[in-house]
């Protein structure tokens, strides 16, 4: 067996880390200048209001933010995949509304900022293109993997 069947106080801990993982989202559209719904109910100082956009920050913190994307999608499908008993505790963080609404915000702003931007070196604009891609694609396999265990299966059992 894996070891959350071996150990399972690990549920616990997954479900105190959860909202790490969540908070990686908020500060990704936090640094493209964009807010999630819930996170603008807290009052923001004026100067805080910083007009930072994916379309205008340095082209090393756009390649930052895709990249630590990537990671993230990558890391939370492949453990999804091997575990999506796991999925029962994603669903009670709203993890498929909090990834879709994340979805839906930050996604056409990063494609929209790689595409209008300038490079110096097209392999520059690819590699962000394929990661951008990429991050997307895997978005969607975990959102597959949480609705097929969440909805899907039960019914089926």
């Amino acid at each position: 067996g894996n070891i959350f069947t071996q150990q399972p106080s690990y549920f616990s801990d997954l479900d105190e880390t959860l909202p790490t993982v969540l908070q990686v989202f908020n500060n990704i559209l936090h640094k493209c200048g964009l807010q999630c719904e819930e996170a603008s109910a807290e009052p923001q100082k004026l100067e805080e209001k910083v007009s930072v956009t994916a379309g205008n920050m340095p082209l090393q913190e756009l390649k930052d933010i895709v990249l630590y994307l990537c990671d993230t999608c990558t890391t939370l499908w492949a453990f999804l995949d091997v575990f999506p008993l796991a999925c029962q505790t994603f669903q009670k963080h709203e993890f498929c509304y909090r990834l879709a609404s994340f979805y839906e915000l930050a996604i056409p702003e990063l494609e929209s900022a790689i595409k209008k931007r300038h490079y110096e070196d097209n392999s520059v604009f690819a590699d962000l293109w394929r990661r951008i891609s990429h991050s997307r694609k895997k978005m969607m396999e975990v959102f597959h993997i949480l609705i097929n265990q969440v909805c899907l299966q039960p019914i089926l059992e």
